[in-house]
């Protein structure tokens, strides 16, 4: 079950409670012997403690910032398995909890953003990706080069990628570190010497963005089915910090990446 729904049907029901309890439970409950007043029902006094707190925490989830973990290499090496990152929520606008409905317009993704939504192919489950096109534009990925409304966008190869995260199979070679120049934004993908991601042309309807990995040919993104082109009603939020990174139980934590802006 989603967290979101867990905390709305928490604040739902704690609130009821305790609502209920003070309008019309409270006032007829006879007072204690010593004329005090009489000790709350143990669910009540749960109900009163709990409710402020889930509602707390549901606005800061729903509408401020949440907190995700990174569960694959595909956007390495901006992020690599084990980061545990911070999203805005209110970036691209506010909206309700559950059924997503947007109700305060605040801005829209731009072309590089690195961003969470939910797959359209299983609402339930939160890809990370970064935006490559916008609605109406046509992009093109061949020959390890990406293509944007028929302009080259730049990569700069500087030898293999030495960073970490990166548990080389025997035999196997380690991927490229090249430096992308997508628009105004500069950024490092990886590109394998041994495998091609898939190519192709793709126009972005209306409404919808086009996502990519960072680690080019090994990310499951706008590229293939399942996830294709993202709506603008499943985006949740913009990657803006990494908060930890721990690859449990694999490994030790990697501490100069707690902190870094996500860019």
């Amino acid at each position: 079950m989603p967290i979101d729904l867990i905390l709305v049907s928490l604040s739902a029901l704690t609130g009821a409670i305790w609502g209920m309890d003070r309008l019309f439970l409270s006032p007829r409950r006879p007072a204690a012997a010593d004329g005090e007043p009489a000790d709350e029902p143990v669910v009540v006094e749960y109900a009163r403690t709990f409710f402020p707190i889930v509602i707390i925490v549901l606005i800061i989830r729903s509408f401020m910032f949440e907190p995700f973990r990174i569960p694959s290499d595909s956007m390495m090496p901006t992020l690599l398995d084990g980061d545990f990152i911070f999203v805005n929520k209110f970036t691209y606008g506010l909206r309700l909890p559950v059924i997503n409905t947007r109700v305060l317009e605040l801005g829209t993704p731009e072309r590089g953003d690195v961003v969470v939504f939910r797959l359209p192919a299983n609402p339930n489950t939160n890809f990370i990706k970064r935006v490559i096109g916008l609605p109406g534009d046509q992009v093109e990925y061949r020959k390890k080069q990406l293509y944007v409304n028929g302009t080259l966008m730049a990569n700069e190869v500087n030898g293999a990628y030495e960073g970490p995260g990166w548990n080389i199979p025997s035999g196997r070679s380690r991927p490229r570190l090249a430096r992308e120049e997508l628009g105004s934004v500069s950024h490092d993908i990886l590109l394998s010497p041994v495998r091609n991601g898939k190519e192709g042309v793709f126009i972005v309807p209306d409404g919808h963005y086009f996502m990519m990995g960072d680690n080019r040919d090994n990310s499951h993104d706008s590229r293939y089915p399942g996830v294709g082109f993202v709506p603008e009603s499943n985006l949740v939020g913009k990657a803006v910090r990494i908060w930890m990174n721990w690859n449990l139980p694999h490994a030790t934590p990697i501490w100069n990446r707690v902190g870094d802006q996500i860019t």
